[in-house]
């Protein structure tokens, strides 16, 4: 039963771009789901919810559900696991469904999608790919159909989402905090009336929100009708070749919403405002290069068809947009201040000796390992030790194992744990001085060769890696996390030098990162090079510790100006110099 109390649809002001997409979405479930990135207070959350309400009846006239997945669920809770009620009354082993069950058909919503824990994401990943939950484990194998259209919500300050998941989302609508002095005025006044009494204000809107489902039912029957010309193909494809795409979900992402989009305009074939209306959508989170000019090869609807619609494509925000991470015109810092950035191209360099690990502290806010852990000779049979919350091979009660195993007696006679994950997240994070003293003597080149050799040996080690650059006062995502980065020698190269050096910025900006990859990963490993060559003139006292770290002084002159050992010793890291490979 609908909430009487949630807040309507067609009450949200303003945000066209984002109802939207996920009116289509409704329209042709097909179409994979919107991912909505911005920032707090942008409506993301409210609309997501609110579109449960509108959502036609199936076709045996039940609604189809919308289904929340906390961040804090459980691997059971998500793809179901043992009937707990019925082994205690009866000792019989049976499946009890979990979410991915109960959004079969519906919407399985997501807030802040990107926080979300690794071995989740991978459960929806397998999911999503087959449409069939697959479940093993707790003595029972069941599997059920799992169809569901993936709605998420992120704030893109709080971190990024893994590469494979981002590219599951159908759409994408980058969300703008209103900024028009008369909308923000009527969201207050909204959000005034609603707090009020929200039952009057949800049936003050109930009339208008039928009306919108009805809306939705006739262009669903209208979707099967829908004729597309071949021009629509060709630029499809025309345009999705010039995004550098990879693969072709793209193609089929905009042929079908384009398709939603004219049905919801009452139309019965593709024009060119429907391909305009939701290429936006389809490329912000799939292009990998920008167009200085159009495509004008091929994709050309014929003369009199294809004019410029409602405008309903202009509305969506974000569109085509891209960061450089890097400002313009700094504000002077440190010895060199602002100039403008020079390339300077990646130049082979040996990799200095890595150490198995460093004996630096934890990282500013993880908790400290016990004393006897730390020691090289400590043996595990002298004494109990506190386990970190990090340890991933902590062992957990399987609770539905062991009461499968004691078949109802008690006291229990054997207590069994979850099986540990074979193996432990290892990821690499590179912070990359690219300021205007590492362009003497090729010394940035020189780093980037290292870089690609670092990345190269992380790829053939199934291991992640991440790769920021500071410089020119600013700090720019080199590679943003993952594993296989195919173009890094590409982006290394085209990364300028220049400016300032702002190294303080660069680890505090490394603690942050770290700490909501470890929210997502409690077993996560990163280990932090930090290659520069010393030279800055910010304060070293009082910086963040990273935990597991290495600092990789680039300096070649014999006679060292740079501080890299001072910042090895400030960071508890172990100080490596690129020309060789001893340590001190």
């Amino acid at each position: 039963m609908t909430d009487e109390t949630a807040y309507p649809f067609v009450a949200v002001v303003g945000q066209q771009a984002l109802k939207t997409a996920l009116l289509l979405n409704v329209i042709d479930p097909r179409i994979g789901g919107v991912l909505i990135s911005g920032p707090k207070g942008s409506a993301k959350s409210t609309l997501a919810r609110a579109l449960a309400a509108i959502l036609p009846d199936d076709a045996e006239g039940r609604r189809p559900p919308l289904v929340t997945l906390p961040l804090g669920a459980s691997e059971e809770r998500l793809t179901g696991s043992l009937d707990l009620q019925r082994v205690l009354a009866e000792g019989e082993t049976r499946f009890q469904p979990g979410l991915l069950a109960r959004a079969h058909g519906g919407l399985l919503y997501v807030d802040e999608v990107n926080l979300l824990p690794d071995s989740l994401v991978d459960l929806l990943l397998d999911v999503a790919a087959s449409g069939v939950n697959l479940v093993e484990r707790d003595g029972i194998s069941h599997s059920h159909p799992a169809d569901f259209g993936l709605i998420g919500t992120m704030n893109p300050d709080e971190g990024e989402l893994r590469p494979q998941l981002l590219d599951r989302f159908g759409l994408c609508v980058e969300q703008q905090v209103a900024a028009d002095v008369t909308e923000r005025v009527a969201i207050v006044r909204q959000c005034e009336a609603f707090d009020r009494d929200p039952r009057a204000f949800a049936a003050a809107h109930e009339a208008e929100q039928v009306t919108l489902t009805r809306r939705l039912v006739e262009a669903r029957k209208r979707l099967s009708e829908i004729s597309v010309e071949p021009w629509v193909y060709e630029h499809i494809a025309t345009h999705s070749r010039a995004a550098g795409v990879e693969g072709l979900r793209a193609d089929v992402t905009w042929h079908r919403a384009a398709r939603a989009h004219a049905a919801w305009r009452g139309e019965n074939r593709v024009g060119r405002e429907d391909l305009d209306a939701v290429e936006p959508w389809v490329l912000a989170h799939r292009r990998t290069t920008e167009p200085e000019t159009p495509p004008e090869q091929g994709g050309t609807p014929p003369s009199g068809d294809g004019e410029s619609g409602d405008g309903e494509s202009g509305n969506a925000p974000g569109a085509g947009s891209t960061s450089h991470g890097q400002e313009a015109d700094p504000a002077p810092q440190g010895q060199w201040g602002a100039m403008p950035p020079v390339t300077q191209p990646s130049v082979g360099a040996a990799l200095p000796s890595w150490p198995e690990t460093t004996a630096a502290a934890p990282m500013a806010g993880a908790p400290s390992a016990p004393a006897a852990s730390r020691q090289p000779g400590a043996q595990a049979g002298r004494g109990r030790t506190r386990r970190s919350r990090y340890d991933h091979l902590t062992p957990r009660p399987d609770w539905f194992a062991t009461l499968v195993e004691n078949r109802g007696r008690w006291p229990w006679q054997r207590l069994c744990y979850q099986r540990p994950r074979a193996g432990q997240t290892m990821l690499h994070l590179v912070l990359l001085d690219t300021s205007a003293s590492t362009l003497g003597q090729r010394l940035l080149g020189r780093a980037k060769g290292m870089v690609d050799g670092l990345v190269r040996q992380a790829y053939a080690a199934r291991e992640q890696i991440a790769v920021l650059g500071f410089g020119n006062d600013g700090i720019a995502t080199i590679l943003p996390r993952r594993r296989s980065p195919r173009d890094l020698l590409e982006r290394l190269d085209a990364t300028p030098g220049g400016g300032g050096t702002p190294l303080r910025e660069a680890v505090q900006r490394a603690v942050r990162l770290i700490r909501q990859w470890r929210c997502q990963d409690a077993g996560l490993k990163v280990r932090t090079y930090l290659i520069t060559d010393g030279r800055t003139r910010q304060p070293l006292r009082g910086l963040p510790s990273l935990g597991d770290c290495v600092v990789v002084d680039t300096e070649a002159a014999a006679v060292k100006r740079g501080r890299g050992r001072d910042i090895a010793h400030q960071l508890g890291a172990v100080y490596r110099p690129l020309a060789g490979p001893e340590a001190t």
